[in-house]
């Protein structure tokens, strides 16, 4: 049975490769971002025509709803959404952070899972099933320098999909964070503004986490009995681990 599918950011990275892994697996998808020319190319690509293209904000509450609300009938009965939509913005310390940065990724990270997730929470509501997918990183689990209000965006985003399994009980809806670590997408270009070599150095010299490995995950999880919820899913490539405690010494 097709499913439809809705991805937000699926204009790159993660949710261009979540996006395609649906359409090629024969369901229907609704590709959800604000570019779109890239929306379009992926609208023209392989199983383009299992893919509905929707270009939104997903910061723009009015938007959101009004899109949701507005899907041809074949799309409108969602049975999984992905939560991808999300972005960093710098890497400096809290002192000399830019509170616009700040600002930015509470809107995107934070608001924007929460509004799409509000206008699609009824439609799987009233039909009894549904798979949500949050997607989360280790920086919502473990601290780093510089990563301060984007980490905390990926803890909110971590409680509140705990929080959502908590409220959905006897609802038959799968919820599932999953949690990235050192990927190689747009995410480092987009974090230093397109400075293409700074963004580069983050991954020199190591094996990453590539999209399609997200991708191939998330499809997997939707693929399990409905009776199977996996509720958070931490993954790194092997080349990553997690670092010493700091001590200051006198």
């Amino acid at each position: 049975m097709k499913r439809v599918v809705l991805v937000t950011g699926a204009t790159s990275g993660f949710g261009e490769e979540i996006a395609k892994y649906f359409a090629k697996n024969g369901d229907l998808v609704i590709a959800a971002g604000r570019r779109k020319e890239r929306l379009e190319a992926l609208k023209k690509g392989s199983f383009g025509e299992n893919i509905f293209p929707l270009k939104l904000d997903v910061t723009k509450k009015d938007e959101v709803f009004k899109a949701i609300e507005s899907l041809p009938k074949e799309y409108k009965n969602i049975d999984i959404l992905v939560n991808n939509a999300g972005l960093a913005l710098g890497l400096e310390k809290s002192p000399e952070a830019s509170l616009e940065d700040w600002e930015v990724m509470v809107d995107t990270n934070i608001k924007g899972v929460l509004y799409v997730t509000k206008a699609v929470l009824n439609v799987m509501k009233e039909r009894k099933r549904g798979y949500i997918f949050n997607i989360g990183s280790i920086a919502g689990n473990w601290p780093y320098e510089g990563g301060n209000v984007y980490g905390a965006t990926k803890a909110f985003v971590r409680q509140f999909s705990l929080n959502l399994r908590t409220d959905l009980k006897g609802t038959n809806i799968r919820v599932t964070n999953i949690e990235p670590g050192f990927a190689k997408t747009e995410f480092s270009l987009v974090r230093f503004k397109g400075e293409r070599e700074k963004a580069d150095d983050i991954y020199k010299g190591m094996v990453y986490l590539q999209a399609n490995d997200i991708a191939q995950i998330i499809l997997n999880c939707a693929s399990l009995p409905e009776h199977v919820n996996i509720n958070t899913l931490e993954v790194m490539p092997t080349s990553q681990s997690w670092a010493g405690f700091f001590i200051e010494r006198d």
